[in-house]
């Protein structure tokens, strides 16, 4: 069935609706910002929301841009925080407070944190320069702004120049026939990883008439003044669409037709409630609460609406731009929504699993959106931008999100024609044959080399097709994905495709070298890398080295517990690797930005980046369950513990990919396989919470509830001793997820002391 995001049925808690922030209060939103990337930051804005408005103290570039901390000047209001997007940019002022001719220039002003206040779905602060509080909030689409003030205030719209990603240009701002609406739009240039610009267009009403509109000659930005400036505030509503200004009013009129901005902050308070209060935690200190939640919400934010109310959305992926329309229901109401995002990189480990068990409304509605660009373009995306490719990173990762919401049954109908898209995407032709932003060649994938050869070479050719041309690397990812296509052929009964994809998921023991006992590129010729240094980032493996990238065989640790001697060499070779990464903390660095450099990126296990975040489970596959209940949890220790502005996620978040991580790792939950297996299997570790209740979607799974209670569960007691599921004992490490859809409770007896008879197979 389809469902639109957020479903009354799916929304269940009745906690959640008799404690309207209780789940809200506990949500830290400054986590990290110390390190914020453009779309890193949220504040006033709704789950997946089209409008991300926040205060940007930084404007350049897509890394180091938006709200940024440790910068106490705010630049703007923008509207738009999205992957490789920005949008209408809002500066309330005083203009008798700045020279006329330098108006245009010079109107940043401080602020303090001192007397800011933020919460999701609400930004407050005090522009000290004109004595200006500013309070922001949204609905889906519509952002909704307050201005109290002394004296004067207009406001400057910044819609040409640098916006965080994109340059901005020809940003237009007209007066309607009212005297309190005006229309406009403003087009994102094309950037290195989005192609083809993407123009927003925008509607805004105040509650008092427009004096005049002045445009800037030089800048070609707007100053708006107004009539009557001394009564108390300023209310501001600017909706926003990818298609025109006439779905923006829409838009608008659908989401926010009044002025009442506290019930506005209310509802969306309200909305965040509702999807936090499906996982409920009890136990633990104040301080783990707060960072889980905190972890949740960022799990449900980043990857944002494109769609307009009415089910109209920006189709970029031809070669000219059209106005798609979304299938629509009875009632007249989009099916789903539409979305950009930022990379499916790494999603196997993380919103595959927290979304497909917590949130299969949401996963369903990607899902939906996926297809839709196969439908206008012919390939499913691994990161669409402004209704575009963008070809991020490489393969089709994408592909074991899809695979796995049917295989967990969230996605029912119409297999077999998913099923062709998703070969499509895995074969010559392919988003496969492409490596990161290779927009105008299908060579840099290196796919048919792969085909025909069992590996893609390191180099592959002298010619730089895109980012990301790192043979090992794209060899082990590649084998993993057909793996999981080669799952679904058999529940299809394709049996000669499921053989076919099967063979080719073998190829990750192409770049194995068994002398040094480590992943390693071969060059075109089929000769390995010499001088190879396992620790050297990048060396033929992508955002990882090659110690870190070894481990990428979630599909066959079996395996690759063979070739590296079997089962015990491959656990203490492991263990030496996390033994060593303790010492700096489990990440290369604690910002993106310091991954390569020579103090962190040698490290052998880093979890400030996809690649090798599943390592700690690796154990369990290894018949040393208790290796991953310890290390598990020092990881969350050291990398996903504490609230505060200079940490969170040391690296990238990811849109949801890390946080997701976190929040997985602290329910003592995992799926190696990324749920792609004929009957996804979940995956125990040690939750750091005494009681861990998922409130389900009866839309989707049988079930009302699954809790997990871990007794006598401390710091130190984090070795499993015993486990039951209803009542009846558990000895293994894995369960199907059904089994947890279906409702229940497993108990976990917790202890200081490790238990080696328990969680594996003898």
């Amino acid at each position: 069935m389809f469902c639109l995001i957020l479903g009354a049925s799916c929304v269940i808690n009745k906690k959640a609706k008799t404690s309207e922030s209780a789940f809200v209060n506990k949500v830290y939103p400054l986590l990290d910002t110390e390190n914020s990337r453009w779309f890193f930051f949220s504040s006033a804005s709704r789950p997946f929301g089209m409008v991300n408005l926040s205060p940007d103290t930084e404007t350049n570039g897509a890394w180091g841009s938006g709200y940024r901390y440790n910068t106490d000047t705010v630049k703007g209001f923008s509207h738009v925080h999205a992957w490789q997007l920005a949008g209408p940019s809002i500066m309330p002022i005083d203009p008798t407070l700045i020279n006329a001719d330098r108006l245009f220039q010079n109107y940043y002003s401080d602020f303090s944190h001192q007397t800011e206040t933020i919460s999701p779905g609400y930004h407050q602060l005090f522009l000290k320069r004109y004595q200006i509080q500013t309070e922001l909030t949204s609905t889906k689409r519509v952002g909704f702004h307050r201005y109290t003030f002394g004296e004067n205030i207009a406001l400057l719209f910044n819609l040409n120049g640098q916006l965080g990603p994109s340059f901005m240009s020809d940003g237009v701002l007209k007066k309607s026939g009212k005297a309190d609406f005006i229309t406009g739009q403003v087009t994102n240039k094309p950037t290195f990883r989005r192609p083809k610009p993407c123009t927003i267009y925008f509607a805004v009403k105040f509650n008092r008439p427009v004096e005049k509109i002045v445009r800037d000659s030089i800048t070609g930005n707007y100053l708006v003044c107004f009539r009557n400036v001394k009564s108390k505030s300023l209310l501001v509503k600017l909706a926003i669409s990818y298609t025109s200004v006439t779905n923006a009013e829409i838009n608008m009129k659908e989401e926010l037709p009044g002025w009442n901005f506290d019930r506005v902050v209310k509802d969306s308070k309200s909305e965040w409630n509702g999807l936090l209060s499906r996982i409920e935690v009890e136990g633990g200190t104040t301080e783990q609460q707060q960072r889980f939640y905190t972890d949740l919400w960022h799990a449900l934010q980043g990857r944002r609406i494109i769609s307009d109310v009415n089910g109209a959305y920006p189709d970029n992926t031809g070669d000219e731009f059209r106005i798609g329309q979304l299938p629509l229901n009875d009632n007249g109401k989009p099916l789903f929504n539409h979305y950009n995002s930022d990379s499916f990189w790494g999603a196997q480990w993380t919103i595959n699993t927290l979304w497909g068990l917590v949130y299969p409304d949401v996963m369903e509605e990607f899902v939906h959106s996926l297809m839709q660009y196969y439908k206008d373009g012919g390939l499913i995306p691994r990161g669409p931008s402004g209704g575009n490719y963008t070809y991020v990173m490489t393969g089709a990762s994408s592909n074991p999100f899809i695979i796995s919401a049917i295989q967990k049954g969230i996605i029912k109908n119409d297999l077999d024609n998913i099923y062709q898209a998703l070969k499509k995407n895995q074969m010559p032709g392919g988003i496969m044959d492409k490596v990161g932003y290779e927009h105008n060649t299908s060579v840099g994938g290196g796919l048919s080399y792969y085909i025909a050869n069992g590996y893609v070479p390191y180099p592959l050719s002298d010619i730089s097709y895109g980012a990301h041309q790192d043979g090992a690397s794209q060899t082990l990812e590649y084998a993993y994905q057909d793996w999981a296509l080669a799952q679904l052929a058999l529940k299809l009964n394709k049996k000669v495709d499921a053989r076919y994809f099967l063979n080719r998921s073998l190829n990750y023991k192409n770049v194995y070298d068994t002398i040094s006992g480590w992943m390693r590129p071969k060059n075109i010729h089929g000769k390995w890398k010499a001088d190879f240094d396992p620790y050297l980032i990048e060396n033929g493996f992508i955002e990882a080295n090659g110690a870190q990238n070894t481990w990428y065989v979630p599909h066959d640790i079996e395996g690759l517990s063979q070739l590296m001697g079997g089962n015990e060499a491959a656990s203490l070779k492991l263990n030496q690797a996390f033994t060593e990464s303790e010492k700096l903390g489990f990440t290369a660095g604690s910002s993106h930005e310091r991954e390569k450099h020579p103090e962190f990126s040698r490290i052998p296990i880093n979890y400030g980046n996809q690649p090798s975040i599943q390592t700690a489970f690796i154990f369990n596959y290894l018949s040393n369950p208790w290796l991953t209940q310890y290390w598990s949890r020092k990881v969350v220790e050291n990398v996903y513990e504490g609230v505060g502005t200079q940490r969170g996620y040391s690296g990238d978040e990811d849109q949801g990919l890390m946080s997701s991580l976190s929040v997985l790792m602290k329910m003592g939950l995992f799926s190696m396989k990324g749920g792609c297996s004929l009957e996804p299997q979940l995956e125990i570790g040690s939750p750091i919470f005494d009681k861990i209740r998922i409130h389900l979607c009866r839309d989707y799974y049988k079930g009302k509830t699954f809790t997990i209670v871990a007794k006598n569960n401390s710091g130190k007691n984090c070795f499993v001793q015993s486990a039951s599921l209803n009542g009846e004992e558990v000895r293994f490490y894995s369960i199907p997820q059904h089994k947890f859809t279906d409702g229940g409770v497993l108990v976990l007896q917790m202890d200081s002391v490790l238990n080696k008879n328990w969680g594996f197979k003898k």
